[in-house]
Protein backbone atom coordinates (compact mmCIF):
# COMPACT_ATOMS: atom_id res chain seq x y z
CA UNK A 1 0.00 0.00 0.00
CA UNK A 2 1.25 3.48 -0.86
CA UNK A 3 2.06 5.51 2.28
CA UNK A 4 -0.11 8.62 2.50
CA UNK A 5 0.04 11.52 4.91
CA UNK A 6 -3.46 12.81 5.52
CA UNK A 7 -4.87 15.85 7.32
CA UNK A 8 -8.66 16.10 7.66
CA UNK A 9 -10.22 19.50 7.03
CA UNK A 10 -13.44 21.40 7.53
CA UNK A 11 -14.03 22.33 3.88
CA UNK A 12 -15.72 20.21 1.22
CA UNK A 13 -12.54 19.93 -0.84
CA UNK A 14 -10.06 17.05 -0.77
CA UNK A 15 -6.72 18.24 -2.14
CA UNK A 16 -4.40 15.42 -3.19
CA UNK A 17 -0.78 16.55 -3.59
CA UNK A 18 1.30 14.18 -5.74
CA UNK A 19 5.09 14.72 -5.65
CA UNK A 20 7.34 14.62 -8.69
CA UNK A 21 10.59 12.76 -9.36
CA UNK A 22 12.78 11.81 -6.35
CA UNK A 23 10.21 13.13 -3.88
CA UNK A 24 7.82 11.73 -1.30
CA UNK A 25 5.01 13.24 0.73
CA UNK A 26 7.65 15.13 2.74
CA UNK A 27 8.22 17.52 -0.18
CA UNK A 28 4.77 19.06 0.34
CA UNK A 29 5.03 19.64 4.11
CA UNK A 30 4.78 23.46 4.07
CA UNK A 31 2.14 23.60 1.34
CA UNK A 32 0.07 20.80 2.90
CA UNK A 33 0.14 22.52 6.28
CA UNK A 34 -0.94 25.82 4.70
CA UNK A 35 -3.82 24.21 2.81
CA UNK A 36 -4.94 22.31 5.90
CA UNK A 37 -4.92 25.62 7.77
CA UNK A 38 -7.35 26.93 5.15
CA UNK A 39 -9.69 24.07 6.03
CA UNK A 40 -8.95 21.68 3.16
CA UNK A 41 -8.78 17.92 3.62
CA UNK A 42 -5.23 17.25 2.38
CA UNK A 43 -3.63 13.97 1.31
CA UNK A 44 -0.01 13.59 0.19
CA UNK A 45 0.72 10.12 -1.18
CA UNK A 46 4.24 8.85 -1.67
CA UNK A 47 4.26 6.95 -4.95
CA UNK A 48 5.49 3.32 -5.05
CA UNK A 49 9.27 3.06 -4.93
CA UNK A 50 9.78 6.55 -3.49
CA UNK A 51 9.45 5.66 0.18
CA UNK A 52 13.08 4.72 0.84
CA UNK A 53 16.47 4.48 -0.82
CA UNK A 54 16.45 0.80 0.21
CA UNK A 55 13.26 -0.06 -1.72
CA UNK A 56 13.55 -2.52 -4.60
CA UNK A 57 12.41 -0.50 -7.63
CA UNK A 58 13.03 -3.11 -10.32
CA UNK A 59 9.43 -4.25 -10.75
CA UNK A 60 7.64 -0.92 -10.36
CA UNK A 61 5.72 0.19 -13.44
CA UNK A 62 3.69 3.18 -14.54
CA UNK A 63 0.48 1.34 -13.73
CA UNK A 64 1.58 1.09 -10.10
CA UNK A 65 1.91 4.87 -9.88
CA UNK A 66 -1.38 5.48 -11.67
CA UNK A 67 -3.20 3.02 -9.42
CA UNK A 68 -1.79 4.72 -6.32
CA UNK A 69 -3.18 8.07 -7.47
CA UNK A 70 -6.53 6.54 -8.43
CA UNK A 71 -6.71 5.00 -4.95
CA UNK A 72 -6.03 8.40 -3.37
CA UNK A 73 -8.82 9.95 -5.43
CA UNK A 74 -11.17 7.08 -4.60
CA UNK A 75 -10.56 7.70 -0.89
CA UNK A 76 -12.30 11.07 -1.19
CA UNK A 77 -15.40 11.10 1.04
CA UNK A 78 -18.72 11.38 -0.85
CA UNK A 79 -19.30 14.84 0.66
CA UNK A 80 -16.04 16.26 -0.74
CA UNK A 81 -14.73 17.39 -4.14
CA UNK A 82 -11.46 15.79 -5.25
CA UNK A 83 -8.79 18.17 -6.55
CA UNK A 84 -5.69 16.42 -7.84
CA UNK A 85 -2.42 18.38 -7.80
CA UNK A 86 0.67 17.03 -9.59
CA UNK A 87 4.21 18.35 -9.61
CA UNK A 88 6.76 17.78 -12.36
CA UNK A 89 7.04 14.14 -13.46
CA UNK A 90 3.84 13.25 -11.63
CA UNK A 91 1.88 15.23 -14.23
CA UNK A 92 1.46 12.38 -16.73
CA UNK A 93 0.63 10.00 -13.86
CA UNK A 94 -2.15 12.31 -12.65
CA UNK A 95 -3.41 12.75 -16.20
CA UNK A 96 -3.59 8.97 -16.64
CA UNK A 97 -5.47 8.75 -13.35
CA UNK A 98 -7.97 11.31 -14.68
CA UNK A 99 -8.41 9.03 -17.70
CA UNK A 100 -9.51 6.23 -15.35
CA UNK A 101 -11.76 8.23 -13.01
CA UNK A 102 -12.71 11.48 -14.80
CA UNK A 103 -16.05 11.68 -13.03
CA UNK A 104 -14.37 11.64 -9.61
CA UNK A 105 -12.29 14.78 -10.20
CA UNK A 106 -13.46 18.36 -9.71
CA UNK A 107 -10.17 19.76 -11.01
CA UNK A 108 -6.65 18.74 -12.02
CA UNK A 109 -3.82 21.13 -11.15
CA UNK A 110 -0.34 20.90 -12.70
CA UNK A 111 2.60 22.52 -10.91
CA UNK A 112 5.38 23.21 -13.44
CA UNK A 113 4.06 20.13 -15.19
CA UNK A 114 1.41 18.97 -17.61
CA UNK A 115 -0.21 16.02 -19.38
CA UNK A 116 1.38 13.87 -22.07
CA UNK A 117 -0.27 12.48 -25.17
CA UNK A 118 -1.43 8.90 -25.51
CA UNK A 119 1.33 6.49 -26.49
CA UNK A 120 4.16 8.69 -25.19
CA UNK A 121 6.49 8.40 -22.22
CA UNK A 122 8.47 10.82 -20.10
CA UNK A 123 11.77 9.02 -20.75
CA UNK A 124 11.72 6.91 -23.89
CA UNK A 125 15.52 7.21 -24.04
CA UNK A 126 16.18 4.94 -21.03
CA UNK A 127 18.05 1.70 -21.57
CA UNK A 128 15.85 -1.30 -20.64
CA UNK A 129 18.52 -2.38 -18.17
CA UNK A 130 18.15 0.82 -16.14
CA UNK A 131 16.01 0.19 -13.05
CA UNK A 132 16.21 3.56 -11.30
CA UNK A 133 17.13 7.18 -11.94
CA UNK A 134 19.25 8.83 -9.23
CA UNK A 135 18.93 12.54 -8.53
CA UNK A 136 21.33 14.20 -11.01
CA UNK A 137 23.83 16.92 -10.15
CA UNK A 138 22.48 20.46 -9.88
CA UNK A 139 24.20 21.48 -13.10
CA UNK A 140 22.65 18.51 -14.92
CA UNK A 141 19.18 19.39 -13.66
CA UNK A 142 19.51 22.97 -14.82
CA UNK A 143 20.87 21.87 -18.19
CA UNK A 144 17.73 19.72 -18.59
CA UNK A 145 15.51 22.73 -17.88
CA UNK A 146 14.76 22.25 -14.17
CA UNK A 147 15.45 25.67 -12.68
CA UNK A 148 16.83 25.91 -9.15
CA UNK A 149 15.72 29.52 -8.76
CA UNK A 150 14.71 30.37 -5.22
CA UNK A 151 16.48 27.43 -3.55
CA UNK A 152 19.23 28.29 -1.07
CA UNK A 153 22.09 26.03 -0.04
CA UNK A 154 20.22 24.66 2.98
CA UNK A 155 17.23 23.68 0.83
CA UNK A 156 19.44 22.06 -1.77
CA UNK A 157 21.22 20.10 0.96
CA UNK A 158 17.86 18.94 2.33
CA UNK A 159 16.73 17.90 -1.15
CA UNK A 160 19.91 15.94 -1.76
CA UNK A 161 19.75 14.19 1.61
CA UNK A 162 16.08 13.16 1.34
CA UNK A 163 15.83 12.39 -2.38
CA UNK A 164 15.07 8.80 -3.40
CA UNK A 165 16.00 7.33 -6.81
CA UNK A 166 13.06 7.41 -9.21
CA UNK A 167 11.86 4.01 -10.48
CA UNK A 168 12.71 3.78 -14.18
CA UNK A 169 9.62 1.78 -15.14
CA UNK A 170 7.05 4.56 -14.64
CA UNK A 171 9.24 7.02 -16.54
CA UNK A 172 9.83 4.60 -19.43
CA UNK A 173 6.32 3.14 -19.83
CA UNK A 174 4.00 4.69 -22.41
CA UNK A 175 0.64 6.19 -21.49
CA UNK A 176 -2.42 4.16 -22.46
CA UNK A 177 -5.33 6.63 -22.46
CA UNK A 178 -8.83 5.49 -23.36
CA UNK A 179 -11.54 7.71 -21.83
CA UNK A 180 -12.11 11.04 -23.57
CA UNK A 181 -13.88 12.15 -20.40
CA UNK A 182 -10.47 13.19 -19.10
CA UNK A 183 -10.58 16.13 -21.53
CA UNK A 184 -13.59 17.54 -19.68
CA UNK A 185 -11.85 17.71 -16.30
CA UNK A 186 -11.29 21.43 -15.49
CA UNK A 187 -7.55 22.04 -15.44
CA UNK A 188 -5.18 24.60 -13.97
CA UNK A 189 -1.53 24.94 -14.96
CA UNK A 190 0.65 26.77 -12.43
CA UNK A 191 3.57 28.05 -14.47
CA UNK A 192 6.79 28.55 -12.51
CA UNK A 193 9.85 27.90 -14.70
CA UNK A 194 8.25 29.30 -17.87
CA UNK A 195 5.63 32.06 -18.27
CA UNK A 196 2.10 31.03 -19.15
CA UNK A 197 2.36 32.75 -22.54
CA UNK A 198 5.21 30.39 -23.46
CA UNK A 199 3.25 27.31 -22.34
CA UNK A 200 0.18 28.45 -24.30
CA UNK A 201 2.29 28.92 -27.42
CA UNK A 202 3.86 25.49 -26.99
CA UNK A 203 0.41 23.92 -26.69
CA UNK A 204 -0.89 25.73 -29.77
CA UNK A 205 2.22 24.75 -31.74
CA UNK A 206 1.84 21.08 -30.81
CA UNK A 207 5.03 20.80 -28.78
CA UNK A 208 5.19 17.23 -27.40
CA UNK A 209 5.38 18.43 -23.80
CA UNK A 210 2.32 20.70 -24.06
CA UNK A 211 0.23 19.60 -27.05
CA UNK A 212 -2.29 17.70 -24.92
CA UNK A 213 -3.27 20.92 -23.14
CA UNK A 214 -4.78 22.14 -26.42
CA UNK A 215 -7.20 19.19 -26.34
CA UNK A 216 -8.58 19.89 -22.85
CA UNK A 217 -11.88 21.77 -22.78
CA UNK A 218 -11.04 24.24 -20.01
CA UNK A 219 -7.51 25.21 -18.99
CA UNK A 220 -6.64 28.10 -16.68
CA UNK A 221 -3.06 29.34 -16.49
CA UNK A 222 -1.51 30.89 -13.38
CA UNK A 223 1.92 32.55 -13.35
CA UNK A 224 4.10 31.98 -10.29
CA UNK A 225 7.62 32.97 -11.36
CA UNK A 226 10.27 30.91 -9.55
CA UNK A 227 12.11 27.64 -10.17
CA UNK A 228 10.97 24.06 -10.66
CA UNK A 229 10.35 23.40 -6.96
CA UNK A 230 7.91 26.15 -5.86
CA UNK A 231 6.82 24.11 -2.82
CA UNK A 232 10.19 25.14 -1.34
CA UNK A 233 10.95 28.44 -3.06
CA UNK A 234 7.47 30.01 -2.75
CA UNK A 235 5.38 27.67 -0.57
CA UNK A 236 2.85 30.23 0.67
CA UNK A 237 2.23 31.57 -2.82
CA UNK A 238 1.90 28.06 -4.21
CA UNK A 239 -0.60 27.15 -1.49
CA UNK A 240 -2.60 30.28 -2.34
CA UNK A 241 -2.62 29.35 -6.04
CA UNK A 242 -3.74 25.79 -5.28
CA UNK A 243 -6.39 27.06 -2.87
CA UNK A 244 -7.75 29.41 -5.54
CA UNK A 245 -7.85 26.62 -8.11
CA UNK A 246 -9.44 24.19 -5.66
CA UNK A 247 -12.26 26.56 -4.79
CA UNK A 248 -13.03 27.59 -8.39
Amino acid sequence: MTPTHEVPGSSTTHVILVPGFWLGAWAWESVASDLAGRGHHVSTPTLPGLDSVDTDRRGIRLDDHISAVVDAVAATPPSERAVLVAHSGAGPVAYAASDRVPDRLARLVYVDSGPLQNGTALRDDLDPAVTEIPLPSWSELEAEGSSLDGLDDATLAMFRSRAVPEPAGPARDMLDLRDAGRLDVPTTVICTSFPSDVIRQMAEAGHPMAAELAQIAKVDYVDLPTGHWPMWSRPADLASAIDAAATT
